[in-house]
C-alpha cells in the first residue's frame, strides 16, 4: 500500500465521484494529496473524514478556469508538502448529445474551458515544480467521447483536444522527464451521470448490456485504479499514451 510512497499530487475535481475516489486512493497509497473542486463543502466533508484515518490529504477550493486559482493551488501544494510530483486534471463537465445546431456559442465556450482549458492551465502551472520532481507524471482524464464520435459537438471536441494536449505536451515536457498519459473512460456511475441513466437498475443493467460487453457501468474505483498505474513510477515508460477504460465498449 505505498505505491506513491513521498509523492505530491494535485486532484482537480474531488468533490465526489471518479476525482474522490483518485484523490482517497492516491493517499492509501502514500501520497500526500491536495484535493481541489469549486464544490467545497462537498469535498470538505469526505476530505475532513479521512483524515481523520490518518491520510495525508488537504482541500482546497478551486475554479480550474481560473489561470489565478491555478496559481494558489500550486502555491498550497507546495507550501504544505514542499514540491508537487503529480497532477490528475479530472474536473469536467459532462454534457453529451447536444447538436451543433442546439449549442450556443456561450455553452461551447464554457464546456471547452472546464473541460481542455482547465488541464492546459494545470499544466503550465505546475511545470516548474514538475520540472524539479525529476519524475514528474500528468494525468488527465479524458473519455472514449475524445475517441469516437456520437457525444455531442462541444463535449466530444473538448475530449479530444484533451487528447491531443497530452501527446502535444508528452512529447514538450519529456526532456525533463515529465510523463503525460490520458485516460478515457467509457460509462462510470458517478454522480455527475446517474441523472442521465435510467433510475431502474435493471432497466440500466440492460442498457449497459446492450452498450458493453462486460455487460455493466463502470465504477470510479476503477477509473482510480488506472490513474494510480500511470502516476506511479510503474508506468515510467508510458507517455503521451492512452489507457482506455470502458468494459470493451470501444472494442465493437
Amino acid at each position: 500500500m505505498a505505491r506513491l510512497q513521498n509523492k505530491v499530487a494535485i486532484v482537480t475535481g474531488a468533490a465526489g465521484g471518479m476525482g474522490e475516489s483518485i484523490a482517497r486512493l492516491f493517499a492509501q497509497e502514500g501520497a500526500s494529496v491536495l484535493a481541489t473542486d469549486i464544490q467545497f463543502e462537498k469535498m470538505n466533508t469526505w476530505v475532513q473524514e479521512a483524515r481523520k484515518h490518518s491520510l495525508s490529504i488537504e482541500c482546497i477550493s478551486h475554479d480550474v478556469t481560473s489561470e489565478s486559482d491555478w496559481q494558489k493551488v500550486v502555491e498550497k501544494a507546495v507550501q504544505l508538502y514542499g514540491k508537487i510530483d503529480i497532477l490528475i486534471n479530472n474536473a469536467g463537465v459532462y454534457q453529451p448529445m447536444e447538436t451543433t445546431e442546439l449549442t450556443s456559442l456561450e455553452r461551447w465556450n464554457k464546456i471547452l474551458s472546464i473541460n481542455l482549458t482547465s488541464a492546459f492551465l494545470g499544466a503550465k502551472a505546475a511545470l516548474p515544480h514538475l520540472k524539479k520532481s525529476g519524475k514528474g507524471s500528468i494525468v488527465n482524464n479524458s473519455s472514449i467521447a475524445g475517441l469516437v464520435g456520437g457525444n455531442g459537438a462541444a463535449y466530444s471536441s473538448s475530449k479530444a483536444g484533451m487528447l491531443l494536449l497530452t501527446k502535444d505536451q508528452a512529447i514538450e515536457f519529456a526532456p525533463f522527464n515529465i510523463r503525460v498519459n490520458s485516460i478515457h473512460p467509457g460509462g462510470v456511475m458517478t454522480p455527475m451521470t446517474e441523472h442521465i441513466l435510467p433510475a431502474d437498475s435493471a432497466a440500466r443493467d440492460a442498457m449497459m448490456k446492450a452498450m458493453c460487453p462486460l455487460g455493466r457501468i463502470g465504477e470510479a474505483i476503477e477509473i482510480a485504479y488506472g490513474a494510480l498505474f500511470l502516476a506511479s513510477d510503474e508506468s515510467s515508460y508510458m507517455t503521451g499514451a492512452e489507457l482506455v477504460i470502458d468494459g470493451g465498449l470501444t472494442a465493437r
